[in-house]
């Protein structure tokens, strides 16, 4: 892939067509499990880990005070759950070419 490109899951499904030797049509439908099964999992408050890669996990935020940055004027933020990633440090050397 280019620098500065995007990965998709069409790419990844490419990737597991080539590398696995899957059908592609299997190499999609193994991707697509994949990835439910990590959106099933944080869906019901679990944390992903993947060695060598990271975690990924649901955080609940409590409302809190914003400030509309127009008007100035104070608005409440409701409460709401983030998805969180804390890469691995394989991963950030892996990034940083310290392999």
């Amino acid at each position: 892939m280019a620098k500065g490109s995007t990965l998709t899951r069409a790419h990844l499904a490419e990737a597991v067509y080539h590398d696995v030797g899957l059908s592609r049509k299997s190499s999609s439908q193994l991707v697509e499990q994949m990835l439910e099964e990590v959106c099933k999992a944080l869906i019901n408050g679990e944390t992903v880990k993947l060695s060598s890669f990271g975690n990924f996990a649901v955080r609940s935020k409590k409302q809190r005070m914003g400030r509309n940055p127009k008007t100035g004027e104070e608005v409440p933020i409701d409460p709401r759950k983030v998805l969180v990633f804390r890469a691995s440090h394989v991963l950030k050397d892996r990034i940083n070419g310290d392999d």
